[in-house]
């Protein structure tokens, strides 16, 4: 790579850390001005369920408590630190007055002794997902041949979407998600398929429903692998994703709730009443409609019709199979209208994305030519 080259790729690498950075830093913004770290409950109607305290704590309701990723690591670090430095930190942050970062940390839960320090690390943890899944989105485009600016802009655009997604819940486990999701897909894309078996732990422990994620993975590890090879790896990802879960689960089994909350006639009901689609929800500071509404159904409908026949055939699979296990998952145990649970089509949505982006740049091209010629 010659210095002209090198300096260029530094040039945009850059440029698209900022943007990835300020997109995550906007994306983040939405879900806490709507949702906080669960820890608001004006109501009192979930106290314990799965507010911050009783998930740090350990006491939240299942299957919320099994999301355990972020809390354990907040915890670890929150013992491992000596008592004065804690302190120090605390007046730092929450002193009278206080002497640094005063917004927006607002949130009385922060300013608890107890649970400041383990807030703080969930909080900027929350964060750096969000700006990782930008970074593994923009990854997975690139890897399947679109140009730098579509690859960008698309992740761009589905971060930014993720609060609008987030109708009648949002937490902090959802950003890991995602970023657990693409860092899976690129992986299968461009490495050996065992450099999974980490991952899919990790993903597993910050949310179980990964475990049903898995094999959706078998197209995109086909492209490297022998079938058996393939059907070899995916039943390992479901052995040690089941295995993460079980440990968790068994750890939690004598905490309230249950092992999964069926929605599925709320569902129905919703469905009945097309006018419930109307309703507005507050985002970015604007009271717009929910993310599930006929205009986001409608333009889906049309990016999918648009976008579908360019996307390579095994990411045609991998989209139908994901489709196929997260459709009935969310009709069952997802809330009505709440977007964030159809997250396995996360992926099938960025590609979409991207190949409608990539005709509509193509299609401007070729009639400014026409115009030239």
């Amino acid at each position: 790579m010659n210095r002209q080259a090198f300096e260029s790729r530094l040039f945009y690498g850059s440029c698209c850390l900022v943007l990835f950075f300020v997109a995550a830093a906007a994306s983040f913004n939405g879900f806490y001005d709507k949702w906080r770290l669960r820890d608001t409950d004006p109501q009192g109607k979930e106290q314990g369920v799965y507010q911050f305290e009783s998930m740090v704590d350990g006491t939240a309701n299942r299957p919320y408590v099994y999301r355990q990723l972020l809390p354990t690591i907040a915890n670890w670090i929150d013992a491992q630190l000596p008592q004065p430095i804690k302190d120090r930190l605390f007046s730092e942050f929450v002193g009278q007055p206080p002497q640094f970062l005063t917004h927006p940390f607002d949130s009385i839960v922060f300013q608890n002794r107890t649970y400041f320090l383990r807030y703080l690390i969930t909080y900027f943890g929350t964060f750096f997902f969000a700006w990782l899944a930008v970074w593994m989105m923009f990854l997975v485009c690139r890897t399947l041949g679109y140009d730098p600016p579509t690859a960008a802009f698309s992740a761009v655009i589905v971060i930014l979407l993720i609060p609008y997604f987030m109708s009648r819940g949002g937490y902090f486990y959802d950003y890991p998600e995602l970023a657990f999701i693409a860092l899976a897909v690129w992986i299968a894309l461009k490495f050996d398929w065992w450099w999974l078996i980490p991952l899919v732990a990790l993903a597993t422990w910050n949310k179980e429903s990964f475990l049903f994620f898995t094999p959706a993975l078998y197209p995109l590890v086909r492209q490297r692998s022998s079938r058996i090879s393939a059907l070899a790896g995916i039943g390992l990802f479901a052995v040690v994703s089941g295995a993460v879960y079980l440990v968790i689960r068994s750890y939690f089994q004598h905490n309230p709730g249950a092992a999964a909350v069926e929605h599925l006639m709320m569902q129905l009901r919703y469905m009945r009443h097309p006018s419930d689609m109307f309703t507005p929800e507050w985002t970015y500071g604007v009271l717009m409609l929910r993310g599930f509404n006929p205009l986001s159904i409608v333009l889906t409908g049309v990016l999918a019709w648009r976008g579908w026949r360019f996307l390579p055939n095994f990411m045609q699979s991998h989209a139908k199979i994901a489709a196929v296990i997260n459709i009935p998952l969310y009709l069952v145990l997802g809330y009505p209208a709440e977007v964030r649970a159809l997250s396995m089509l996360y992926v099938p949505l960025l590609l979409l994305l991207a190949s409608s982006l990539t005709q509509w740049s193509q299609s401007h091209d070729k009639m400014e030519n026409q115009v030239t010629a």
